[in-house]
């Protein structure tokens, strides 16, 4: 019998986008941008870096605008059910001065993610886990006999995907699912938990 593993994206597919939220309160309309925009995550974080640079805004103000964010509706219930069948683990692009208020909602989920470089409450720059950490995570619970199982919406996700047994788009947007379309997608968590105990069965 197959020992299954469930990694999942954070951003868009359990929670909002944070820098979605943070560019609607600062009114900095550039800082919207996302990996579903720019696939090159150097590219998208050296952006968001200058931007705040030039705006003057800190740590402690993306923390504020976290702390007002929740799950997306469904998203607590949802993983409650999926963890009753299946280990599980977040694989984000985010980073734990980040992440935390929203894993406390999540009733604690395992997460990998990335961590800033801080300096008098000024993000000067960011450490990541390890460059394309999500698919050498899965490749790595793949060398250690798991079946894989992996949901994301956005480019960073797809190596996952890709990496993974079977790999699942959820709530990705239109171009991600046409230039990825051997991936599945699905809208609902519903349809996308339904699809994945019908793997875990397999």
């Amino acid at each position: 019998m197959a020992h299954n593993l469930v990694t999942l994206d954070l951003e868009g597919v359990l929670v909002p986008e944070v820098w979605i939220a943070f560019a609607e309160k600062t009114g900095i309309n550039a800082l919207a941008k996302t990996t579903r925009d720019i696939p090159d995550y150097d590219e998208l974080m050296s952006g968001r870096l200058k931007l705040l640079a030039e705006h003057g805004l800190t740590l402690s103000m993306i923390q504020e605008v976290i702390a007002t964010l929740q799950p997306l509706p469904g998203a607590c219930d949802f993983l409650d059910r999926l963890r009753e069948k299946t280990q599980v683990v977040i694989l984000s692009d985010t980073f734990e001065e980040f992440a935390q208020p929203l894993m406390r909602q999540l009733a604690w989920p395992t997460i990998f993610c990335h961590r800033l470089e801080v300096r008098d409450d000024r993000v000067t720059g960011y450490h990541l886990r390890q460059a394309d950490q999500k698919r050498k995570a899965v490749a790595a619970f793949r060398g250690l006999k798991y079946h894989v199982i992996a949901a994301g919406d956005s480019y960073n996700d797809t190596t996952m995907l890709s990496e993974a047994h079977h790999g699942i788009l959820f709530r990705a947007p239109d171009k991600v699912k046409m230039e990825f379309s051997q991936f599945p997608a699905f809208e609902t968590y519903q349809d996308l938990l339904e699809r994945i105990s019908d793997l875990l069965e397999k």
